[in-house]
């Protein structure tokens, strides 16, 4: 698959990523198997995708930890985009959220030692914090850019006002945040300063907890827990079951399948350069890479848009 670049970096990825969430998240997955998140790794470099997204957050470093230990065995750290983030601190057992200049620069050198690298590609800010000027967050991850350190910054979870304030000094390429065909709130005002600023758009929760694959019907036996989540609940849950109806018939007319169509119909936004599905299994690293190979009409595209259209 041709490999894209992201935004105005010079990161080179596979449009067709990996959320690394379950990669050593214990603390976020029940019953975590670090053999399997390991093979995960090396059954998507050994597909080409390339890009890999982790925090410190996922598994309190174990993520990057188990990445860093894949990239020894591979041998060539040349094959991997790496995206990190920080920004997770605990104080008296509760989460702070600090981007204050020495932690931001403090958590990349940790980072490095987990991984086991010179440099990471992406470095992103995971949450704003209260307190921290934005711009003065990113200006200490731009002194680690020109150290070397980094490739590029990001930036994660920021409004339009804090991504504004982030950007002053144009050093923002990255915004990743929470978008999919159920959550299109972005399109509005975040699409138009990012496309305008050349900073890219990397969704998360991109399948919408599974429910964009396609997996799901109306005999489908939810557990408590999802059944309290807003896209699950009952009378919005077959409503939005009736729209992923029509995604099975494209993705019939395609011999494809719905999760495909919908990674596909991403890349067709304009800032919009690369996606990060999740995975648990080495199987599914294989099946979302299937995505990429997914070829869109204007018809298609218009008709997506219009089916999960927010007016």
């Amino acid at each position: 698959m041709p490999k894209t670049r992201i935004g105005k970096t010079d990161l080179s990825v596979n449009p067709i990523g990996l959320g690394a969430n379950a990669i050593g998240g214990h603390n976020i997955y029940e019953n975590i198997d670090e053999a399997v998140s390991k093979k995960i790794i090396h059954t998507a470099v050994e597909h080409g995708m390339n890009f890999i997204d982790t925090a410190y957050f996922y598994g309190l470093g174990r993520s990057e930890e188990l990445i860093g230990e894949v990239m020894k065995e591979h041998g060539n750290r040349e094959d991997f985009i790496i995206a990190s983030k920080a920004s997770y601190k605990f104080v008296d057992g509760k989460v702070v959220h600090n981007n204050d200049p020495q932690f931001l620069t403090q958590s990349v050198e940790e980072a490095l030692k987990r991984m086991q690298t010179d440099y990471i590609d992406l470095f992103y800010v995971h949450f704003p914090d209260e307190a921290t000027p934005k711009y003065e967050a990113v200006g200490a991850l731009q002194r680690l850019k020109e150290q070397g350190k980094i490739r590029a910054i990001g930036v994660s979870n920021f409004s339009l006002e804090q991504l504004k304030e982030a950007n002053q000094d144009g050093y923002v390429e990255v915004l990743q945040s929470h978008y999919n065909l159920f959550n299109r709130t972005a399109e509005q005002e975040i699409f138009p300063y990012v496309s305008e600023n050349k900073i890219s758009y990397v969704p998360y929760f991109p399948l919408a907890k599974g429910l964009l694959t396609g997996k799901y019907t109306r005999e489908t036996q939810l557990t408590e827990s999802q059944k309290k989540h807003p896209l699950f609940k009952e009378e919005v849950y077959f409503s939005n079951l009736e729209k992923i109806d029509h995604l099975h018939e494209i993705a019939r007319e395609k011999n494809s399948e719905v999760g495909h169509i919908v990674l596909a119909w991403y890349l067709t936004r304009e800032p919009i350069d690369a996606v990060i599905p999740g995975a648990k299994t080495p199987e599914q690293i294989i099946n979302n890479n299937k995505a990429g190979e997914v070829k869109l009409t204007d018809s298609e595209i218009a008709r997506i848009d219009q089916i999960f259209s927010t007016n």
